[in-house]
């Protein structure tokens, strides 16, 4: 198993990207964690040199829902290396509860500028340094959430995207984040042919819910706030998903392996049938083998990365 990359994970300050960040300085790895809060940032770097008995991962400061910041992050990361082994775009964007259409600073829906935009501007402006590894891998988190796909009505809202809700539809924030998770997915497909000339793997893990940190906790609503407690008393710990980013990155088994979409057990999985009987269709829904096939539509995976080029300018 390699050791001694270099490995970037975007929202390294908590939660699983904090634990993938740990589990890769563990192998020897020098990580560098990029997140928007330097005072987290500082905390969580000097916890893992603590824990690793000094292997200090690198913090560099980066707003990924804002391109100027994406921009000067991947200037100063040129500063410092000269290739990048891994890139996990970890960080995202979820306000619970919240009934507010909310803009970037570069006017653009929140969630999709941190879950989509970013991720796209972040790994193009880097696929110079990916280029330079014999063995370089992106990863992008995706979610459960995409299963909501499955309703046939379901679409992404790509004209409710640039300041206003079409036909005066109520911003739904839970909603909004489901959608920017699918279209992360496809963004995925189409990156991994584009890379593809420069051997860089580029996949998707599905992650489901996770345990949340009690300062995320305390962060939110009183409803949701409620429901993340009991949520936390039953589901498993952000360490299992982080050790999951770890194996994908790292086993030779998945040296060859891009264009994919992961579950939390490492499977890879296949789209569903477009027209499945309700027992599929019932299959489908509930097991994690399966994504919607709205997904492997070309036109529209090409909508969603034509979309990202023209917002972010790359």
């Amino acid at each position: 198993m390699p050791t001694g990359r270099t490995v970037v994970i975007t929202g390294a300050n908590s939660g699983i990207g904090r634990a993938a960040a740990l589990k890769f300085a563990e192998a020897g790895d020098q990580v560098v964690i990029a997140c928007r809060n330097l005072d987290k940032g500082r905390k969580v770097q000097q916890e893992i040199a603590s824990e690793t008995g000094g292997n200090d991962p690198a913090l560099m400061q980066v707003d990924m829902s804002s391109f100027e910041s994406i921009r000067r992050f991947c200037s100063e990361f040129g500063q410092h290396y000269s290739k990048l082994d891994v890139l996990i775009n970890n960080a995202g964007h979820f306000s619970h509860g919240a009934g507010e259409y909310q803009l970037s600073a570069d006017k653009v829906e929140l969630t999709f500028a941190t879950n989509v935009f970013g991720p796209y501007l972040l790994t193009k402006l880097l696929r110079p340094f990916l280029a330079q590894s014999d063995d370089s891998r992106v990863l992008n988190a995706s979610s459960t959430n995409i299963k909501h796909f499955f309703e046939p009505t379901r679409v992404i809202p790509f004209d409710s995207l640039t300041g206003v809700m079409r036909n005066g539809e109520r911003y739904d924030s839970y909603r909004m984040y489901g959608d920017s998770k699918m279209a992360l997915w496809m963004m995925t497909i189409r990156m991994a042919q584009e890379l593809m000339e420069d051997h860089i793997k580029v996949n998707a893990v599905m992650i489901s819910a996770f345990k949340m940190s009690k300062e995320s906790v305390r962060k939110l609503r009183p409803y949701w706030r409620m429901l993340a407690s009991l949520q936390n008393l039953f589901i498993p710990s952000p360490e299992i998903m982080g050790h999951q980013y770890f194996a994908i990155c790292s086993r030779e088994e998945f040296g060859a392996t891009t264009g994919q979409l992961f579950n939390k057990d490492l499977v890879v999985t296949i789209p569903g049938a477009k027209n499945a009987s309700p027992a599929l269709q019932v299959k489908q829904l509930f097991s994690s083998n399966y994504y919607p096939s709205y997904a492997d539509d070309e036109e529209l995976v090409a909508k969603v990365w034509n979309l990202c080029g023209k917002i972010t300018g790359a």
